[in-house]
């Protein structure tokens, strides 16, 4: 039983309110209407129907129909936006013309009651005779004009073959040609000379069961039957309906050939009437089954069924049903939907989607706080990286706002709205890393979900995947990243088959991949596939002007956070941050404001020395650059930098600043040997400053 919500109930909600409560199979739950006087409300509660003015509170209570009889397009719409996907919702022009037409089919059946059940009264009682006869070509019927006509009784002539009454009779030629013969001139062997018009009669099957004759003119009761059969009223309306709806419509008939087409059916496929109309239901198809001659032959509706129409082969979906009437397949009607706007919600939705599925980047470039001269190089390199689908390999220590680079490159390409995945190579046991990767098939090995595993490198197709970490891979996985990298396709593990991928990789390292390649640690070729746009993000210590905005910013975040209301830092409490090295960059400075907040009192509003946890100042050193122990406190990376720098100063003037010499000395590349010099900002007219 269809479960039915009528919103409105004027004229024609009532009139459906009605109809359907004496229909089985349909179960009105609620009738609606914002004006509480409205005559289908009170009528719903007379027979025990929910009625109120709100239709929002029956929409989710399983409704199957919805019919929206106020006639007002935005309670149409906004009923369409608010209902279950399986609720079917009918406008109200629809409705109401519905509700027209089965009132007058009602009253036109009734109509025809009342003309059967005085047809014998009308038929002895006109002036004009009549014979029946049925299909062994006996009299089964004639009124008493007939008779005084042909000079006979009324009893006499009953049952008795039509030729032996009337000789010259054509009504066995009527019933063997099927057609009818009207207004005929016929000679009576009583000399008397009649107009006749002769009719077989068919049954549905197509099978002539008898004709019958009506002598002298019966041209309005023709009419009459005309008018009450192929009910012309209804016929033009309902082709008035269709003729103006937005809903693109087909109907054929039973052989499947075209019998009509509405405007928005042309104006989607692109096709006229006439290419249409008498023509086969394939002939508008440019891909796929004609839906029309499946329904046809199934006599069961379709729904939602994806195909090509037209010479500009438009993407539809297609709904046909089919047309019986008394049991007998007559045709069927198909409704076009254009999926083109269909398709751009379903491309919005899964983008949408796909930002909650894999938390999309969250960061950009305007996240990233800073303008010293370091930070604001680093900040113009990536925004030309983001727009280049060039790989991109971001330099810098540990803390230094690398990931925050990545989420911003990916945000400012073209990229934005696909996935975005994040993998910490150092993270992942060397184990389990290619089969996170790169996937894995069915059976790859033991322990493998059924169906095989997509690898994050498959997840981020068309996307972007961010490799924290770069220099802790094995030499075997960087070996298959390299050919991901050349080649845009990769093999899952226990696989054969190369999956083509449309991947951008921005990998990050706080390591010195020049002397992971000098130790053979790290693939020189995969270096120079990630090196195209390095990118160096300087440690906090190289940009300590960019303390106060970072402060400003980490204490607003931190607020949030922590439910405080600190506003600045004193100047004793920034002369202390301005002092201190940062080996641990601005992670460490989030840490050391996120402590001194946690200590201060609620009522407090400013971070004071006191707050801040103890921080080793630079000490004075016994000569420039030196402590009295040999150690500034600084790093081993920045120790074995200021090394390196020195060392390739001396080996640069000492091959009279010749590049290939000073490479091959050196036991590197001439192309790494470019990188450092450029890193250090080493050239000839430098070497002068150098001793």
């Amino acid at each position: 039983m269809k479960r039915v919500l009528i919103v409105g109930a004027g004229k024609g909600g009532t009139a459906l309110l009605k109809l359907l409560s004496q229909v089985d199979r349909m179960q009105v739950v609620a009738v609606t209407d914002i004006n509480s006087d409205a005559p289908g409300l009170a009528l719903a509660e007379s027979y025990g129907i929910p009625a109120g003015r709100s239709w929002e509170q029956w929409i989710h209570k399983k409704i199957d129909i919805v019919i929206e009889a106020t006639g007002q397009e935005d309670v149409f719409q906004s009923i369409r936006e608010e209902r279950d996907e399986t609720t079917v919702v009918i406008p109200g022009s629809v409705a109401y013309v519905t509700a027209e037409l089965l009132e007058e089919k009602e009253a036109l059946v009734q109509k025809l009651k009342r003309q059967t059940d005085n047809q014998h009264f009308i038929l002895n009682s006109i002036h004009d005779g009549m014979i029946v006869v049925d299909h062994k070509e006996n009299i089964t019927f004639i009124n008493p004009s007939a008779a005084r006509i042909l000079g006979r009784n009324h009893q006499d002539v009953l049952h008795c073959p039509v030729q032996e009454i009337i000789p010259a009779s054509r009504l066995p030629y009527t019933m063997a040609s099927k057609h009818e013969e009207v207004n005929k001139k016929l000679e009576l062997e009583n000399g008397k000379t009649v107009v006749t018009t002769r009719i077989p009669m068919i049954d549905e099957s197509g099978s002539v069961i008898g004709a019958y004759a009506v002598f002298k003119d019966i041209t309005e009761v023709v009419h009459l039957a005309e008018e009450v059969t192929d009910l012309k009223e209804v016929k033009t309306m309902l082709e008035a309906i269709i003729q103006s709806s937005d809903e693109a419509i087909s109907v054929v008939d039973e052989n499947g050939s075209g019998l009509m087409v509405n405007p928005a059916y042309t104006r989607i496929t692109g096709l006229p009437e006439k290419d249409i109309v008498g023509k086969p239901a394939t002939v508008d198809i440019s891909e796929g089954e004609s839906m029309h001659m499946k329904v046809l032959r199934t006599r069961r509706p379709v729904r939602g069924v994806r195909m090509k129409v037209g010479p500009a082969r438009k993407d539809v979906l297609v709904n046909v049903a089919p047309v019986i009437v008394d049991g007998k397949l007559k045709g069927s009607v198909g409704v076009l939907h254009d999926v083109s706007e269909i398709k751009s919600l379903t491309s919005e939705l899964k983008r949408a989607r796909q930002i909650i599925r894999s938390l999309e980047a969250k960061y950009t470039f305007d996240d990233i706080i800073g303008d010293s001269p370091e930070m604001t190089l680093a900040l113009e390199q990536a925004k030309v990286g983001a727009r280049t689908p060039a790989s991109v390999l971001l330099r810098g220590e540990s803390g230094t706002g690398k990931e925050l680079f990545a989420h911003a490159i990916h945000n400012e390409s073209g990229r934005r709205h696909n996935k975005f995945i994040r993998v910490n190579c150092a993270a992942i046991a060397e184990s389990l890393l290619e089969s996170e990767l790169f996937g894995y098939e069915d059976g790859a090995f033991s322990g493998a979900r059924r169906g095989g595993k997509k690898g994050l490198f498959e997840e981020a197709d068309n996307g972007s995947i961010f490799l924290d970490e770069i220099g802790e891979l094995t030499l075997p996985m960087q070996a298959k990243l390299l050919r991901v990298l050349q080649e845009n396709e990769m093999i899952r593990v226990g696989g054969t088959k190369p999956v083509h991928i449309d991947v951008r990789v921005i990998a990050a390292t706080n390591i010195n991949l020049e002397k992971a390649i000098m130790n053979k640690n790290f693939r020189e070729d995969l270096y120079y596939r990630l090196n195209r746009l390095p990118i160096y993000i300087p440690p906090l210590r190289e940009r300590i002007e960019d303390i106060p905005l970072l402060t400003a910013h980490l204490i607003q975040k931190l607020n949030e956070d922590y439910g405080r209301n600190v506003t600045s830092l004193n100047g004793e409490a920034y002369q202390c941050l301005m002092d201190y090295p940062w080996p641990g960059n601005v992670r460490e400075l989030e840490n050391i404001i996120g402590r001194a907040m946690i200590y201060m009192e609620h009522t407090d509003e400013i971070i004071k020395p006191e707050h801040l946890p103890t921080l080793k100042k630079q000490e004075d050193t016994v000569e420039p650059g030196r402590t009295a122990s040999g150690w500034t406190g600084e790093t081993l990376q920045e120790a074995v930098d200021d090394y390196e720098k020195k060392l390739l100063v001396e080996a640069y003037r000492s091959h009279e600043f010749n590049k290939t010499k000073t490479a091959k000395a050196l036991g590197i590349s001439i192309r790494n040997l470019y990188y450092k010099l450029e890193k250090y900002g080493l050239d000839k007219n430098s070497m002068q400053y150098f001793s």
